[in-house]
C-alpha cells in the first residue's frame, strides 16, 4: 500500500429533509450567487425550497450552466459575482452545475490573467469562494470532493482540475429530487460512477485489500440498482442506493493508498469536446477498449473483479479476462449506452484527432505512463 493523506471536510446532509437545512447551513450576513442549470428544478420543487431556505439573505441567480459547462459561461457567471459582491456561492443541480460553480468560485478573485489557466496549465489556486451543493443528479461525485472539469469550445479543450479548495463547504442529497430524472440521464450517472471506482481500482495490485473491497462493493451495488431503477424508475431506495454509491464512488477514500489510471476519462473528454457526447457515453465506449489494449497489465485486477463481482469462472486468467470485458461492455449496453463508436455514427478516422490532442499535452497517461499517442490511437480502433 502507498503512503497517503485523506481529507474530505465536506458535510454531506443525506435525506428527505436535507434541503431544509439550508437556513442552518448558509451563513445569515452570505449574498448568495445562486447556481443552477437547465433543468427541472423550477417545475419539481426544488426550486421553491431552495429559496426558502435562503429566506432572509440577498440571492442573486445565474442560470443556464449546460453539460459539459462551457468556460465561457462559467465567465459571465464570474462577473456577475464580482458585480454583486457575492460572497457565498451555491450550486443547485447537477454535477456539471456543481464543476462550474467551483470554476467561478476560483476564477472570480484570481487576479493573474487568465483563469483558464488553472485549467490548462495547473496554475495554483491561492483563493476560492465557498460553495454550498444542493444535488439533483448522481454521478460525477463532484459534491464530496474538489474536480472539476470544464470545456472551452473556442480551444476544443475539456480539462479538468482540483483542489481542495473548492470542496462544497456542505452538499444535501434528497433522493426525491431525482425521481425527475430522464433514463438517459439515470443511466448515465450509473456508468460515470461505475467507471470512476474502475479509474481507481482496476490498475495493479499495491496489496490495498481493503480499497479493493470497498471499490467491490460500490460496483456490486451499481450492478443491482440498474435494473431496479430501469424497471421502475419511481423506487425511492433504489434512487437513495445510487445517490449515495455515486458520491462514495469518488469521496478518494477508495483510492488511499491505491495506484489510479484515469485514462478512460482522459480519452473520454476528448471524445466529447470533438464530437460532443455525453460524458458517460465516451466512458461506456472507451472502458473496455482501454481493459482489452491493457489487460497484459491489468489482467490480474480485470480477473479479480470478473470473479468477486460478476462471478466469472474460467479455465485460466485469459479466459476469464474475455469473459469480464465482455460482460462490462454488456453492463453498459443493458443501461441503454451503446459501447461503440459505430453506434454512435463515428469512424475511427474521425476520432484520432483525440489521440494526437492527448500526445501532444499530456504525453502519457494511465496508471504506467505508458499510454501515448499511438497507444490511444490503437485503444480508439478497438473502439470502432
Amino acid at each position: 500500500m502507498k503512503d497517503f493523506t485523506y481529507y474530505n471536510p465536506v458535510k454531506v446532509v443525506f435525506g428527505a429533509n436535507a434541503i431544509e437545512r439550508l437556513a442552518d447551513l448558509v451563513p445569515p450576513q452570505a449574498k448568495v450567487l445562486l447556481v443552477t442549470g437547465t433543468g427541472s428544478i423550477r417545475t419539481n420543487g426544488v426550486y421553491d425550497r431552495v429559496m426558502k431556505g435562503l429566506s432572509g439573505r440577498k440571492v442573486v441567480e445565474y442560470s443556464g450552466i449546460e453539460p459539459n459547462p462551457e468556460y465561457e459561461k462559467c465567465m459571465e457567471a464570474v462577473m456577475r459575482v464580482r458585480e454583486s459582491g457575492a460572497t457565498f456561492l451555491l450550486s443547485v443541480g447537477g454535477g456539471s452545475v456543481l464543476d462550474a460553480t467551483k470554476f467561478i468560485a476560483v476564477a472570480a478573485p484570481w487576479k493573474k490573467g487568465d483563469p483558464w489557466d488553472i485549467v490548462e496549465k495547473s496554475a495554483p489556486v491561492e483563493d476560492a469562494l465557498p460553495i454550498g451543493c444542493v444535488l439533483t443528479l448522481p454521478a460525477t461525485g463532484s459534491e464530496v470532493n474538489g474536480n472539476s472539469v470544464i470545456s472551452r469550445r473556442a480551444k476544443g479543450q475539456k480539462l479538468a482540475f482540483s483542489t481542495p479548495m473548492v470542496m462544497p463547504v456542505f452538499s444535501l442529497l434528497d433522493p426525491a429530487t431525482t425521481l425527475s430524472l430522464s433514463w438517459r440521464q439515470t443511466a448515465n450517472g450509473i456508468v460515470d460512477a461505475f467507471v470512476h471506482v474502475m479509474e481507481q481500482y482496476l490498475t495493479y495490485d499495491v496489496d490495498t485489500r481493503l480499497q479493493d473491497r470497498q471499490a467491490e462493493a460500490i460496483l456490486s451495488t451499481l450492478i443491482e440498482v440498474a435494473p431496479r431503477l430501469k424497471a421502475d424508475p419511481a423506487d425511492l431506495n433504489a434512487r437513495a442506493t445510487l445517490m449515495w454509491a455515486a458520491s462514495n464512488a469518488l469521496n478518494n477514500l477508495i483510492n488511499c493508498g491505491t495506484v489510479q489510471d484515469w485514462s478512460t476519462h482522459v480519452i473520454g473528454h476528448e471524445l466529447t469536446a470533438l464530437h460532443g457526447l455525453d460524458h458517460a457515453q465516451t466512458l461506456a465506449i472507451v472502458l473496455p477498449a482501454v481493459m482489452r489494449h491493457q489487460k497484459a497489465q491489468k489482467g490480474q485486477k480485470i480477473a479479480q473483479f470478473g470473479q468477486r463481482v460478476l462471478g466469472i469462472s474460467g479455465a485460466t486468467q485469459d479466459e476469464i479476462v474475455e469473459r469480464t470485458i465482455a460482460a462490462t461492455a454488456a453492463f453498459f449496453e443493458e443501461v441503454g449506452i451503446p459501447t461503440r463508436l459505430g453506434s454512435w455514427g463515428l469512424t475511427v478516422e474521425q476520432c484520432l484527432p483525440a489521440a494526437a490532442a492527448i500526445g501532444g499535452r499530456d504525453g502519457h497517461i494511465g496508471e504506467h505512463q505508458d499510454i501515448g499517442e499511438n497507444e490511444v490511437a490503437a485503444i480508439l480502433h478497438l473502439c470502432a
